[in-house]
């Protein structure tokens, strides 16, 4: 299993709206070959900061099978607007419980 962990900044007036398009938006990772599960966590001390953290089966589900998909590009146009700066975007796995 891979953890994908995004930082996501969003501007502070469009938290309201972000979360909106991201409920839209989480349907179109659900779907997606190789995808586990996810979780959306807002930061109480920064306006704005959010974690997305999704479980894919491979690296390559995401990669390739997610950001190479033509649903990629309905996420990017839901939710890319929101942000500033662009995400940093890290995969991790498992060492130890």
């Amino acid at each position: 299993m891979i953890l994908e962990i995004a930082q996501l900044q969003v501007k502070p007036e469009q938290s309201a709206d972000f979360e909106a398009a991201f409920a839209q938006a989480q349907r179109i990772i659900a779907a997606m070959p190789g995808y586990l599960g996810h979780e959306l966590q807002r930061c109480v001390e920064q306006a704005g900061h959010y974690m997305l953290l999704v479980r894919w089966r491979t690296l390559d589900d995401h990669q390739v099978g997610f950001r190479q998909s033509a649903q990629y590009q309905e996420w990017r146009a839901l939710l890319h607007h929101f942000y500033d700066p662009f995400p940093t975007v890290l995969h991790y796995e498992q060492v130890a419980l």
